[in-house]
Protein backbone atom coordinates (compact mmCIF):
# COMPACT_ATOMS: atom_id res chain seq x y z
CA UNK A 1 0.00 0.00 0.00
CA UNK A 2 1.15 3.65 -0.81
CA UNK A 3 1.98 6.23 1.78
CA UNK A 4 -0.88 8.29 2.91
CA UNK A 5 -0.62 12.10 3.12
CA UNK A 6 -1.88 13.19 6.96
CA UNK A 7 -2.85 16.51 7.89
CA UNK A 8 -1.25 18.72 10.37
CA UNK A 9 -2.64 18.70 13.60
CA UNK A 10 -3.77 21.97 14.00
CA UNK A 11 -6.02 21.47 10.82
CA UNK A 12 -3.99 23.98 8.95
CA UNK A 13 -3.06 22.84 5.47
CA UNK A 14 0.16 24.29 3.72
CA UNK A 15 0.97 21.25 1.20
CA UNK A 16 -0.78 19.33 -1.36
CA UNK A 17 -0.81 15.72 -1.94
CA UNK A 18 0.03 14.26 -5.53
CA UNK A 19 0.01 10.37 -6.78
CA UNK A 20 3.37 9.69 -7.53
CA UNK A 21 3.95 7.15 -10.30
CA UNK A 22 7.62 6.36 -8.94
CA UNK A 23 6.77 5.64 -5.11
CA UNK A 24 3.17 4.23 -5.89
CA UNK A 25 2.28 6.74 -3.05
CA UNK A 26 1.79 10.35 -2.45
CA UNK A 27 3.66 13.11 -2.78
CA UNK A 28 3.27 15.81 -0.41
CA UNK A 29 4.43 19.27 -2.37
CA UNK A 30 4.74 22.35 -0.40
CA UNK A 31 2.73 25.42 -1.35
CA UNK A 32 3.75 29.08 -1.40
CA UNK A 33 0.40 29.94 -0.34
CA UNK A 34 -0.13 31.07 3.48
CA UNK A 35 -1.93 28.17 5.75
CA UNK A 36 -5.37 27.94 5.07
CA UNK A 37 -8.02 26.45 7.92
CA UNK A 38 -9.43 23.68 7.60
CA UNK A 39 -13.43 23.74 8.94
CA UNK A 40 -13.27 19.83 8.61
CA UNK A 41 -10.38 19.50 11.25
CA UNK A 42 -11.78 21.19 14.13
CA UNK A 43 -11.54 19.59 17.02
CA UNK A 44 -14.90 17.59 17.34
CA UNK A 45 -14.57 16.73 20.88
CA UNK A 46 -14.95 20.45 21.79
CA UNK A 47 -17.00 21.64 18.66
CA UNK A 48 -20.14 20.07 19.86
CA UNK A 49 -22.68 22.65 21.88
CA UNK A 50 -22.60 21.05 25.46
CA UNK A 51 -18.80 20.30 25.30
CA UNK A 52 -17.93 23.98 24.21
CA UNK A 53 -20.36 25.17 26.64
CA UNK A 54 -19.03 23.43 29.44
CA UNK A 55 -15.24 24.23 28.22
CA UNK A 56 -16.11 27.69 27.76
CA UNK A 57 -17.86 28.40 31.05
CA UNK A 58 -14.63 26.35 33.39
CA UNK A 59 -12.42 28.53 30.80
CA UNK A 60 -14.09 31.82 32.86
CA UNK A 61 -14.82 30.13 35.95
CA UNK A 62 -12.14 27.76 37.50
CA UNK A 63 -15.04 25.75 39.14
CA UNK A 64 -18.66 24.55 38.76
CA UNK A 65 -20.52 22.52 40.06
CA UNK A 66 -22.98 19.91 38.22
CA UNK A 67 -26.28 22.22 38.94
CA UNK A 68 -24.08 25.33 38.06
CA UNK A 69 -23.28 23.87 34.65
CA UNK A 70 -26.47 22.61 33.97
CA UNK A 71 -28.48 25.94 34.74
CA UNK A 72 -25.88 27.47 32.79
CA UNK A 73 -26.49 25.37 29.49
CA UNK A 74 -29.64 25.08 30.03
CA UNK A 75 -29.42 21.11 29.52
CA UNK A 76 -30.64 18.14 30.84
CA UNK A 77 -28.84 16.30 33.55
CA UNK A 78 -28.18 13.32 31.35
CA UNK A 79 -26.99 15.48 28.33
CA UNK A 80 -24.62 17.52 30.45
CA UNK A 81 -23.25 14.12 32.31
CA UNK A 82 -22.58 12.26 29.07
CA UNK A 83 -20.91 15.44 27.72
CA UNK A 84 -18.51 15.86 30.41
CA UNK A 85 -18.08 12.28 30.37
CA UNK A 86 -16.18 12.70 26.99
CA UNK A 87 -14.10 15.38 28.41
CA UNK A 88 -13.25 13.65 31.35
CA UNK A 89 -11.76 10.81 29.30
CA UNK A 90 -10.08 13.30 27.05
CA UNK A 91 -8.40 15.05 29.83
CA UNK A 92 -9.82 18.42 29.22
CA UNK A 93 -11.69 18.42 32.22
CA UNK A 94 -11.16 17.20 36.28
CA UNK A 95 -14.34 16.15 38.03
CA UNK A 96 -14.37 15.40 41.70
CA UNK A 97 -17.48 14.20 43.59
CA UNK A 98 -17.77 15.06 47.40
CA UNK A 99 -20.94 15.00 50.02
CA UNK A 100 -22.11 18.57 51.57
CA UNK A 101 -23.85 17.08 54.55
CA UNK A 102 -26.00 14.39 52.95
CA UNK A 103 -26.41 16.21 49.35
CA UNK A 104 -24.25 14.91 46.72
CA UNK A 105 -21.83 17.60 45.09
CA UNK A 106 -19.97 17.05 41.64
CA UNK A 107 -17.55 19.99 40.51
CA UNK A 108 -15.20 20.32 37.51
CA UNK A 109 -12.69 22.06 36.68
CA UNK A 110 -10.69 22.82 33.34
CA UNK A 111 -7.45 20.66 33.08
CA UNK A 112 -4.24 22.40 31.58
CA UNK A 113 -4.93 20.25 28.49
CA UNK A 114 -8.50 21.50 28.29
CA UNK A 115 -7.18 25.20 28.09
CA UNK A 116 -5.16 24.43 25.61
CA UNK A 117 -7.45 22.78 23.51
CA UNK A 118 -9.94 25.40 23.60
CA UNK A 119 -7.21 28.14 22.76
CA UNK A 120 -6.74 25.70 19.79
CA UNK A 121 -9.65 25.46 18.65
CA UNK A 122 -10.33 29.47 19.34
CA UNK A 123 -7.42 30.01 16.93
CA UNK A 124 -8.88 27.45 13.97
CA UNK A 125 -11.72 29.21 14.45
CA UNK A 126 -10.56 32.81 14.02
CA UNK A 127 -8.34 31.50 11.32
CA UNK A 128 -11.24 29.91 9.94
CA UNK A 129 -13.43 33.08 10.09
CA UNK A 130 -10.63 35.45 8.64
CA UNK A 131 -10.14 33.18 5.75
CA UNK A 132 -13.94 33.62 4.49
CA UNK A 133 -14.14 37.01 5.39
CA UNK A 134 -10.81 37.56 3.07
CA UNK A 135 -13.05 35.69 0.31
Amino acid sequence: MGKRAEAPRDGFSTASASPSKSSGGLEVQATSEAATPNPIQLDQLIHGRVRLGIVSALAVTPCLTFTELKDRLETSDGNLSVHARRLEDAGYIRCTKSFKGRLPRTEYKLTRDGRKALARYLDHMEALIESVREV
